[in-house]
């Protein structure tokens, strides 16, 4: 019989070994993944690097693409379903990562304007994975949210969002967390235009950690030399990884396309897409297979005498991740936007930490509880 053979994106984190008993498995940088190194293969795992369409599989034996990552706006879908190419993605895989991402920019920008998140309105564009966990952090620290995903009301017009029109001129703070589409009745290239933008409030502040190419860049330069917006914090650039320098310049916190980067999300994304080809291919000894993490990682401290929960909650989340020192190294150099994608620190999620907590209430125990992070007993 002969032996399976999977091509792999270099960078797809914990994979190599996992395949080989069972696969010929050659790993390439993902822009160098070209049709000559498919020539003879069943399989192509992928992050964002790398397209997947016609002129990548054209003549190829690939019978079957899967992504570590959530987006998909580097496969032609369409393509892989014509040629009956299965392929899979990762949903969800990262999605606490960003949470903990927007949740130290949302309290650094909280310290840096001196202006209580608690009362303020967000307004959340998207609705899926990342954005209803958006939504419930905000809820606790007392938001009022605000949902806009006209692709979910076009299914259930009972449902409770706001048309973006609407909602942008109520929001002191914009999230973005939509795919990206550059067609079709929910179109999302460009969403955040000049339109958008200049419909924000004078001191909003906008955040994107969806694609790049979600968000205009020339018109969110124009409104922040300007003040029109109070502020924005970019995880993600057009033209990555030759990004705006001027923008970055002028946007409060701007990091290399990271924010779903933590250790438990790329833990995550692998262990899907290698229980999709197991699935596949009929593995049976990897279809339960699971990335473990077993860091021994220093316990928290959360004296929460005399806080709000806010403070207490934003001490925490800081101490897990602090936006800071990403949005230092860019600014530094920002020729090495890939490079600092590459090579990212390790970063665990809320859930990795055990905390311990004094003075504080039970309700409070549980809110934290709810967030993810472990409460140990005093």
């Amino acid at each position: 019989m002969q032996k399976l053979v999977v091509v792999a994106d270099a960078a797809i984190p914990f994979l190599k070994g996992v395949l080989d008993p069972f696969a010929e498995v050659r790993y390439y940088p993902g822009a160098q993944i070209t049709r000559k190194e498919l020539a003879d293969a069943d399989a192509l795992l992928v992050r964002t690097r790398t397209a997947v369409n016609a002129e990548l599989l054209e003549n190829t034996p690939v019978r079957f693409v899967a992504t570590a990552t959530i987006g998909m706006d580097h496969l032609d879908t369409a393509y892989l379903d014509s040629k009956k190419i299965v392929w899979a993605n990762a949903p969800g895989c990262n999605a606490d990562s960003v949470i903990q991402y927007v949740a130290s920019a949302l309290f650094s920008m909280s310290r840096r304007f001196c202006e209580r998140l608690e009362g303020k309105t967000i307004g959340i564009i998207g609705v899926g994975n990342v954005g209803s966990r958006v939504a419930s952090l905000a809820k606790i620290l007392g938001m009022n949210v605000l949902l806009c995903d006209p692709p979910r009301v076009a299914l259930d017009s009972s449902a409770d969002f706001c048309h973006r029109v609407e909602m942008i001129p109520k929001c002191d703070i914009v999230s973005l967390h939509v795919p990206l589409l550059y067609s079709g009745r929910f179109m999302t290239h460009r969403l955040a235009n000049a339109e958008f933008i200049g419909a924000m409030q004078p001191n909003a502040w906008l955040i994107n950690t969806s694609r790049g190419e979600v968000l205009d860049s020339s018109a969110l330069r124009l409104a922040l030399r300007g003040g029109s917006i109070g502020g924005a914090v970019l995880d993600v650039w057009e033209g990555e990884p030759s990004i705006d320098r001027e923008l970055l310049s002028l946007v409060d916190f701007g990091t290399s396309h990271i924010a779903g980067y933590s250790r438990d999300g790329k833990a995550n994304a692998t262990t899907a897409v290698v229980k999709e080809l197991a699935k596949y291919f009929g593995l049976e000894a990897l279809r339960s297979f699971k990335v473990t993490l077993n860091d021994d990682l220093p316990v928290l401290e959360c004296d929460a005498r005399g806080k709000i929960p806010e403070d207490a909650i934003g001490e925490l989340y800081l101490q897990t991740y602090d936006i800071h020192r990403d949005d230092a190294a860019l600014r530094a150099k920002p020729s090495d936007f890939e490079f600092l994608r590459s090579h990212y620190p390790e970063r665990r999620e809320p859930k990795a930490y055990r905390v311990h907590l004094k003075n504080a209430s039970l309700a409070f125990r549980h809110t934290l509880e709810s967030l993810g992070f472990t409460v140990l007993a005093e």
